[in-house]
């Protein structure tokens, strides 16, 4: 294997764990922020208000945005194993 090959390759990788990871990273910075705004306001510091919406929200992304992932890791693992000579 190239050494090009490789690193094309793994930029391939990152950038389609990053394409992959972010819908569900936003949907939980947007609800961490709401929820931030809504403690600041009403001067309510409790820990686990924040941690379980939060992780509620991305569970429910992460169920709602499945089928999509998966195919785009189908499609590029099928285009990873057809580049390797």
């Amino acid at each position: 294997m190239d050494l090009g090959i490789a690193l094309d390759l793994s930029r391939n990788a990152l950038f389609m764990a990053l394409s992959t990871a972010t819908p569900i990273l936003v949907i939980g910075l947007f609800v961490g922020l709401a929820i931030s705004v809504v403690q600041s306001v009403t001067q309510l510091q409790e820990q686990t208000l924040t941690f379980v919406p939060k992780i509620a929200a991305m569970v429910i992304a992460a169920s709602f945005f499945f089928p999509w992932i998966a195919n785009r890791m189908i499609d590029y693992t099928q285009e990873m194993l057809g580049t390797i000579p």
